[in-house]
């Protein structure tokens, strides 16, 4: 949301097509996520930029083996750094960018929330990664979908940029990022409590 409230043509963007798609006259459901590719693709960019944790969990090397001209031999216990495939100049144009438009290229079709090389990493990856990498996404997806398409988000202050300066001890915000949320829905789509 940060990210987004940084740059409002991005949110406006992701509302526009949430309501192409969806419409204001009911919420986003799970049959709608095919067609938010901008939506995706917002988050895909969070997950580059800003991975939930610092490191995969550990993983020793079965066999010797060569990644990316580097020889990792058998027994090797191997870590790597989300924060640092996701920001690596290398791989990534003007990495420390919030692009979402960068996911959008190429033949795909369909935007996903992980990669099958290791450009970044999400979820996890490979054989050993994560089982519910379908739940998680589909869930993502839905929360942000369902935040937008329900809330106009203005900041508390009104100073751009919002500081999305990360925390020492592990990457969440250093300071929390404060939004007012207004209702952009009809009354009824909001449950009652």
């Amino acid at each position: 949301m940060g990210e987004m409230m940084n740059e409002p043509t991005l949110l406006k963007r992701a509302v526009e097509e949430l309501d192409y798609v969806v419409g204001c006259n009911r919420l986003v459901q799970e049959q709608d996520l095919p067609q938010l590719n901008y939506l995706k693709a917002c988050i895909k960019e969070f997950f580059r930029l800003h991975p939930f944790t610092a490191f995969n969990p550990p993983h020793v090397s079965t066999m010797d083996t060569t990644i990316a001209g580097y020889f990792i031999p058998k027994g090797s216990h191997v870590l790597l750094s989300r924060r640092g495939l996701g920001r690596n100049p290398n791989v990534w144009a003007d990495p420390l960018r919030f692009n979402p438009d960068r996911h959008l290229q190429g033949k795909e079709r369909q935007v996903v929330l992980t990669y099958d090389e290791l450009r970044m990493i999400s979820f996890s990856t490979g054989k050993c990664g994560c089982p519910a990498v379908v739940l998680g996404s589909t869930i993502t997806i839905i929360m942000l979908a369902r935040l937008l398409q329900g809330f106009t988000w203005e900041p508390v202050c009104k100073e751009l940029p919002i500081n999305l300066v990360e925390n020492h001890d592990d990457l969440s915000l250093a300071k929390p990022l404060v939004l007012i949320a207004k209702p952009r829905l009809p009354q009824h789509l909001y449950p009652n409590i």
